[in-house]
């Protein structure tokens, strides 16, 4: 089992816009655990050791081998939803957002919406799709992200909500008229 700093180490790597310490899981009383009681011992742990290369390879910079090493996995036990998280990390730092999007929905659709592996996957999509102005679909990913425990969706909720937008522009209009009085009375 991974410790807290290792996993800390691994979200800042695979979601370098998340939060320092937002690990999904340390937030809640029971950690986020991903079901892989329905895997052969021998072929999980063959399959998390080239995960754990995959993510050495990346800490490197070595995308292409990181990719190479989670399809590995992926084609190993292609029911577990761990290895397409991790390659659709890897596509998304390579700047593929398509094949990111079709592993995230397969991480997303294989894990059953629960666990770790759910929360990261749906933090991510929330991302991209962000990025593709789907504000609507990422406010959906990060409300089901945020009830699995990720602070970061969280805020990424908050964010999203037009009520709480405007609020904050009317309140940031309220304290600019506060602050320079002068420059207000003029417009």
């Amino acid at each position: 089992m991974a410790s807290a700093h290792d996993r800390a180490v691994l979200q800042a790597i695979f979601n370098p816009t998340s939060p320092s310490g937002d690990v999904p899981g340390l937030n809640q009383e029971e950690e986020l655990i991903d079901d892989d009681s329905g895997f052969e011992v021998g072929l999980l742990q063959q399959v998390k050791d080239l995960e754990m290369e995959g993510v050495t390879a990346a800490e490197a910079g070595d995308l292409p081998t990181a990719l190479e090493r989670f399809s590995q996995a992926i084609d190993t036990l292609p029911q577990r939803a761990s290895g397409y998280n991790n390659r659709a990390q890897t596509r998304r730092l390579q700047e593929d957002t398509e094949g990111a999007l079709e592993d995230l929905e397969r991480a997303i659709a294989l894990s059953g919406g629960v666990g770790r592996t759910a929360c990261q996957a749906l933090v991510q999509r929330g991302l991209l799709l962000r990025l593709a102005c789907q504000d609507d679909k990422a406010r959906e990913d990060f409300e089901r992200a945020a009830v699995l425990g990720s602070e970061f969706a969280r805020q990424q909720v908050v964010v999203l909500n037009p009520y709480a937008a405007l609020c904050n522009r009317m309140l940031t209009e309220v304290i600019n008229k506060l602050r320079n009085p002068e420059v207000s009375e003029t417009q």
